[in-house]
């Protein structure tokens, strides 16, 4: 039996199958926090204790989504923030409203007096930092990318293991909140009947930038082999097709010298540009397309083509659907009361309260789509295929 046998087990997309298989847990993990309320955590902090939250790596989409989503939280307090220096970290806190500031994450967990950390560190921090968070007794919510590599997110699933009485959870892709449910019901529903291939290309319109600038997302010192945004298209192709297997990938470095932050030029290796091919649990083939090269295309675009129908999503997230019949697509409905909404902190908060479990997203997600990173890592460098789960 293979290390991910005990994760999601893979599902077959016909009608049936993924509504009992795939819709469910889909509908759950989108599904707001009421219809959860029943799953509680014996083990997790009591409801009327407060909260005190250390923040480590207080960059632009936690201190403008993450720091405000906890304060919302009723009990919740922001105590201590760790960035790369203390000047830094001062600076955040009196941005933030948090009263200490330390030097680095060492500092702020040796000190104490948390009950939990905010993760959001560029991923080469992610692993080093959960396991000593999990070894203080902290509840965990780690932004994503999920790790460097997969080695280092099973290392993060087997310590959030170890200590079954935290909380544990990944910051899931938003790109396709609008989007998850209207597709996961439409495939549960068996709009297109079986699932025969899929195409999803997530492209910038740009033209290439050389010569441009060398950030953290092109350093793999930094980033590890997380290229583009691979990881987090394919997590959210899980929340409606469900997880894939046999992937074979090329990838180009069409831009191969970038400027750091100093303005020199430096050597980029992470690929700019990303062709994946992978097949669903019943055989159908997905193509998957990135790149930061491509200039004037039209941009992100979806495409699930099957048996019976099929659906189309545009660069403007707007879903087109057909049947069988149909001589054109038209717009399917997707009103804004029925999409999906950020609640990430909502979600940590409730789980350690008791009031409901983990969904977007888990360790065991995080592990998937790191695997199906490397995956497009390893296809890429040999030119084989790679079976997933890993071996």
């Amino acid at each position: 039996m293979s290390r991910n046998d005990d994760l999601e087990q893979p599902v077959l997309l016909k009608r049936r199958e993924f509504l009992s298989a795939a819709a469910v847990p889909v509908a759950a993990a989108l599904a707001p926090a009421t219809l959860l309320a029943q799953q509680r955590r014996s083990t997790a902090t009591a409801s009327d204790e407060r909260i005190r939250v250390g923040v480590i790596g207080a960059g632009g989409i936690v201190s403008s989504v993450h720091v405000p989503g906890l304060k919302r939280q009723p009990g919740v307090e922001l105590v201590a923030v760790a960035n790369r220096s203390l000047e830094s970290s001062r600076r955040a806190a009196d941005e933030l409203g948090i009263p200490n500031a330390y030097a680095n994450w060492e500092e702020l967990l040796a000190a104490g007096g948390l009950d939990a950390v905010l993760i959001g560190t560029w991923p080469y921090m992610h692993r080093p930092i959960t396991l000593a968070a999990l070894d203080e007794g902290l509840h965990v919510l780690c932004q994503a990318r999920m790790a460097n590599d997969a080695a280092e997110a099973r290392d993060m699933l087997a310590a959030s293991r170890r200590h079954p009485d935290r909380v544990c959870q990944l910051v899931p892709t938003s790109g396709s909140y609008r989007i998850d449910r209207a597709l996961q019901r439409s495939l549960s529903e068996g709009y297109v009947g079986d699932v025969l291939s899929v195409e999803v290309q997530m492209l910038q319109r740009g033209f290439a930038s050389f010569d441009g600038e060398l950030d953290w997302r092109h350093d793999p010192e930094f980033s590890g082999i997380n290229v583009l945004n691979v990881g987090g298209t394919y997590e959210s192709a899980m929340r409606w097709l469900g997880p894939g297997n046999r992937v074979l990938a090329q990838t180009r470095v069409h831009v191969p010298r970038r400027r750091d932050a100093q303005g020199q030029l430096r050597t980029a290796t992470l690929p700019d540009h990303v062709e994946v091919l992978y097949e669903l649990a019943n055989g159908a083939p997905v193509h998957m397309k990135f790149s930061e090269t491509t200039g004037l295309s039209r941009g992100n675009q979806i495409w699930i083509f099957g048996s019976e129908g099929t659906i189309h999503v545009d660069n403007e997230q707007r879903i087109f659907g057909g049947r069988r019949g149909d001589q054109a697509l038209t717009e399917l409905p997707n009103p804004r009361e029925q999409q999906a909404i950020h609640r990430v902190e909502e979600e940590f908060i409730n789980a350690i309260r008791g009031r409901e479990r983990i969904t977007m997203n888990t360790f065991e997600t995080g592990v998937r789509y790191m695997e199906w990173t490397e995956a497009v890592h390893r296809s890429a460098a040999t030119g084989a295929a790679v079976q997933l789960p890993l071996a």
